[in-house]
């Protein structure tokens, strides 16, 4: 079975070597038929603290590392801005 690969913002850095992903996903309403945005957060490891709040990552499925940590860093798409 194929691993689920997330593409997120950084909304929060929480702890040592974690992460939270905001992804952003849009569903059309079934009564008005418009595209509305749904949001899901995910918890990311990042072994290296190489991530900062703002970061456009993407993730990969891993074995559970915790009770709500699931996915490990692969990449910094973009670097969010630095305040």
């Amino acid at each position: 079975m194929p691993k689920r690969v997330i593409q997120g913002t950084v909304i929060k850095k929480a702890g040592d070597k974690s992460a939270t992903v905001q992804v952003v996903r849009q569903v059309m309403h079934p009564k008005y038929h418009k595209f509305v945005k749904r949001f899901k957060n995910y918890i990311i490891h990042d072994e290296n603290n190489q991530v900062n709040v703002g970061d456009e990552v993407k993730a990969i499925e891993c074995r559970p590392l915790s009770k709500r940590k699931s996915f490990n860093l692969v990449e910094v798409v973009k670097q969010g801005a630095s305040v």
